[in-house]
């Protein structure tokens, strides 16, 4: 999916608007860039109104290809007797390329996955490539799928050799529905959750069209990791190839999002991710940021009335995470205000693009959810109706602030739409909740 960045659109009154960036510290090269921004930084005086302040960060670019953070990576296959033939086969060359890519002192455990679990291949270091790669080569499938079980199972391979300055990661592939152990995107879930408060995350990679893809995407969703959709055997090579460069190209870890709003502002709602909101306080966490690539949080807040020339701080932020080039932890800060306005113009020669296309982005993802939920429930007409609005909306939102990523994503939509019949729904489904946790998580376009 494109995810082209917007040139930003220079605001006629940015000198009035107070947004300063307080790094502890000088700037360095190798330290995460941070841009708070508010989407209407001039706002209507006299009334209340809604806004949205997203906190966006973007990951250094790693100078030195030797420097990059090592990792600790679990490849968790699937091999019971579905996939049998071109799909192990294909699953068994993509693991072997995704080894052929980590250096030796990485650090990777192959476990495979039937009705029970086998480790082929502890945690260890890939010293010994070639032992790694003839025992992924001797795996044969056969048996159900015990999902759960094979991820715990990674998972407690790369518990061997936890480390805060590693990328800790297990990734699974699977064709099938769990149907050994717990099966539920609840009892997924809850197993994601605990793993990221360990520092380890889960990407899930779901093969074919029989997969649960709501077991799949609960998993990456609860524990920070990527979620893909591989249509066929032969996907399996560049999803491989996608991830692992995701996992040599982590450049901060535990990275922590603080948001304190000043009295009088209420913060709503954390934009698609979790956060706890307590008071005028609002926190969240992202597992991992990659070399060039940008995440961001953006908050949805309630500003009180205010006098037309009057300027208004709303909030400062406060951002902490692991820099694993420099192996420290840095700490970075900024402010934002408003300014109120009696004159609509105003407001909308102001607006922030950059930040409403995000805003307009999230909302609807979370739009298509409701229409996914409808046409699981038999309302196929219902849930039409909400992806071709939800299409035009975010069509208005593209021209307004000429955004093809907003168009991408409305187009999307309205295809879905036409394909909620029978035949098509279950290969449209696996496409929308792709979807959705990649824009979710500013997860890297394919």
């Amino acid at each position: 999916m494109d995810r082209r960045k917007r040139t930003k659109t220079v605001a006629k009154l940015c000198a009035a608007i107070a947004v300063a960036t307080l790094a502890t510290g000088p700037a360095r090269a190798e330290q995460v860039k941070l841009d708070v921004a508010m989407g209407t930084p001039v706002v209507l005086s006299a009334q209340k109104q809604t806004a949205y302040l997203r906190v966006a960060m973007t990951g250094f670019e790693m100078d030195d290809p030797s420097r990059r953070t090592p990792v600790n990576v679990a490849i968790v296959l699937d091999k019971s007797g579905s996939m049998r033939g071109e799909k192990i086969a294909e699953a068994k060359q993509a693991a072997i390329m995704a080894v052929n890519r980590l250096r030796a002192d990485d650090i990777v455990s192959v476990v495979a996955y039937d009705s029970t679990v086998q480790v082929l291949v502890p945690a260890t270091k890939v010293s010994d490539r070639n032992r790694i790669i003839s025992a992924i080569r001797r795996l044969e499938a056969g048996g159900r799928t015990a999902l759960f079980a094979g991820v715990s199972k990674g998972a407690r391979e790369v518990r061997k050799f936890l480390e805060e300055h590693r990328v800790n990661r297990v990734i699974l592939l699977s064709d099938g529905l769990a149907n050994v152990g717990p099966s539920s995107p609840g009892d997924l879930g809850e197993l994601g959750s605990s793993l990221i408060r360990e520092g380890i995350s889960v990407t899930t990679i779901g093969l074919g069209l029989d997969y649960n893809e709501d077991l799949m995407t609960q998993l990456a969703d609860t524990s920070d990791g990527n979620h893909m959709f591989a249509e066929t055997a032969r996907d399996l090579a560049r999803t491989f190839d996608q991830e692992f460069g995701d996992v040599l190209s982590v450049v901060a870890q535990n990275v922590t999002v603080t948001i304190n709003c000043v009295p009088g502002v209420r913060p709503v709602r954390v934009l698609e991710r979790d956060a706890n909101i307590v008071g005028q306080s609002v926190t969240t966490t992202l597992n991992q940021l990659y070399g060039r690539q940008m995440k961001y949080v953006v908050l949805e807040m309630e500003l009180p009335p205010g006098r037309a020339g009057e300027e208004m701080r709303v909030a400062s932020v406060d951002v902490s995470y692991a820099n694993m080039a420099t192996k420290t932890t840095d700490k970075l800060g900024s402010a934002v205000s408003v300014r109120f306005t009696d004159m609509p113009s105003l407001v909308e020669s102001n607006t922030n693009p950059d930040v409403m296309v995000a805003a307009a982005h999230q909302i609807g993802v979370e739009t298509n959810r409701i229409a996914v939920k409808l046409r699981d429930e038999g309302k196929v007409g219902e849930a039409r109706q909400v992806l071709k609005s939800n299409a035009a909306y975010l069509f208005d939102n593209a021209t307004k602030y000429n955004s093809p990523v907003l168009e991408d994503y409305s187009g999307s939509n309205f295809e879905a739409a036409e394909r909620l019949d029978e035949a098509s729904w279950k290969k449209q489904r696996k496409v929308m909740k792709e979807e959705q946790h990649a824009i979710k998580t500013q997860q890297r376009s394919r």
